[in-house]
C-alpha cells in the first residue's frame, strides 16, 4: 500500500489502525530466480515516508478490510449490507433505483464498485468477458516461526525468472509471510480468491529456483493454497452514465504487476467524494470524476500489463532489463507515488 493511497487513508483517520495490522518494508529488493542474486533495489520505509509525507505498508487484504470496515461502522450516514449481489438498476427522474438480492434500495446516484465482473458494468454498457492474460498467480501464507531466523529480509523481495516471477513480504506486523507466485500458464482460467491449489503442482511450477523460495513452498501450509487466474480489459472509453458510475476494478482492473490494484481504487473514491462534494449536478459530478480520472488509470493498467511482460524475460532480453533496473533510480516512481487525490479535483479547478 504506497504513499498515493495512505495518503487518502490517513486523512480519514485510519493510521493507528493501520500502523497496528501493517508491516512497513525498508526497500524492494529484485534478485535473479535460480542464484538468488540481487539485480537492484529501491528504497521504501523512511525513505518514502521522508520523501513523500506517508508510509509504505505491507498489509494482508482481511486486515485492511477489518479496518475499513470498522471505520464505515463508526460513520453517520453509512449502512453495510453484506453477501449481498446486485441484480439490477434503472435510472429515473428521481433518482437511481438498485435491486439487491430482491430487495429495491433508491439513491441520488449508484457507483458500481463490484469488481472486474461488476455487474453494474455489463447493466450499463452490456456484458463483455474480461481476457485471460496467460499467468496464474499462486497465493500462500507462511508463519515467520517455520523459517530460519533472518531468512526473510524487512523487503518485498521479488525473483525474476523466465516465464514466472515470485514475490514474498512480511504482513501482520511480520508475523507472516505473504507469497504470490505467478506462472505463464495455458488451458486453466478460472478466476476466484477462493480456488484451491495443488501443493505438488506448485513445487514443479517453481522446481529449480533459489533456495529461499523453495523454503517458502515447503514451508507453507499445503491445505491453505490458493490459486487464480489473471483477467484483464483493456482501459474503457469511459465509465458513467446519468447517474451511475464505475469504480476500480469495475472499470480499470489492473493486474498486480505494478501493487497499484487497491490503490487505485483507494485514489478513485478520494476523488469521486471531491466531485460530489457540494455538487447538485450528479451526473456532471460523476462525468467530472471520469475525466480526472481516466488518465491516470489507464497509464497503471498499462504500465502493469507491460511488467508481466518484463518480469518474465529470457536470456539476452533479461539481461537488459536487469542493467536498465540497475540504473534506475527511486524518482522514476515520484508520479505514481506523490500523485494527490485528495487536492486533484481542486487543483484541475485552478
Amino acid at each position: 500500500m504506497s504513499p498515493n493511497a495512505t495518503r487518502v487513508l490517513h486523512h480519514l483517520g485510519l493510521a493507528d489502525a493501520l500502523e497496528a495490522c501493517a508491516f512497513v518494508p525498508a526497500r524492494t529488493e529484485f534478485r535473479s530466480w535460480r542464484s538468488g542474486g540481487l539485480i537492484s533495489t529501491n528504497p521504501l520505509g523512511e525513505t518514502l515516508r521522508d520523501t513523500y509525507g506517508f508510509p509504505y505498508y505491507h498489509i494482508h487484504r482481511g486486515d485492511l478490510l477489518a479496518v475499513l470496515v470498522a471505520a464505515a461502522g463508526r460513520t453517520d450516514g453509512i449502512t453495510l449490507h453484506t453477501s449481498a449481489r446486485v441484480e439490477g438498476f434503472r435510472q429515473a427522474a428521481d433518482g437511481v433505483h438498485v435491486t439487491v438480492s430482491g430487495t429495491e434500495h433508491s439513491g441520488d446516484a449508484l457507483v458500481g464498485a463490484d469488481g472486474i465482473h461488476s455487474a453494474v458494468r455489463a447493466g450499463l454498457f452490456g456484458p463483455e468477458a474480461a481476457t485471460f492474460t496467460g499467468n496464474v498467480a499462486w497465493r500462500a501464507l507462511v508463519p515467520v516461526t517455520r523459517l530460519p531466523d533472518r531468512l526473510i529480509p524487512p523487503a518485498a523481495t521479488v525473483w525474476w525468472g523466465p516465464r514466472g516471477h515470485f514475490v514474498c513480504y512480511y504482513v501482520r506486523s511480520g508475523a507472516l509471510v505473504n507469497c504470490v507466485c505467478v506462472r505463464e500458464k495455458q488451458g486453466w482460467e478460472v478466476e476466484s480468491w477462493t480456488e484451491r491449489g495443488e501443493y505438488r503442482e506448485l513445487k514443479d511450477d517453481f522446481a529449480g529456483w533459489n533456495d529461499t523460495v523453495q523454503t517458502l513452498i515447503d514451508n507453507a501450509d499445503p491445505d491453505a493454497l490458493y490459486k487464480w487466474a489473471l483477467h484483464d480489459r483493456p482501459p474503457m472509453p469511459r465509465w458513467s452514465r446519468g447517474a451511475v458510475t464505475l469504480l476500480g476494478d469495475a472499470c480499470h482492473p489492473t493486474l498486480p504487476f505494478m501493487a497499484q490494484g487497491a490503490a487505485m481504487a483507494i485514489e478513485d473514491g478520494a476523488v469521486l467524494a471531491a466531485c460530489l462534494r457540494g455538487s447538485s449536478d450528479v451526473p456532471a459530478a460523476l462525468s467530472r470524476y471520469e475525466d480526472l480520472r481516466k488518465d491516470r488509470t489507464a497509464g497503471i493498467q498499462l504500465g502493469s500489463r507491460r511488467n508481466a511482460r518484463v518480469f518474465h524475460l529470457r536470456g539476452v532480453q533479461a539481461w537488459v532489463r536487469n542493467r536498465a533496473a540497475r540504473r534506475a533510480s527511486a524518482r522514476s516512481m515520484t508520479s505514481l507515488f506523490d500523485y494527490d487525490a485528495l487536492t486533484i479535483a481542486d487543483r484541475a479547478d485552478g
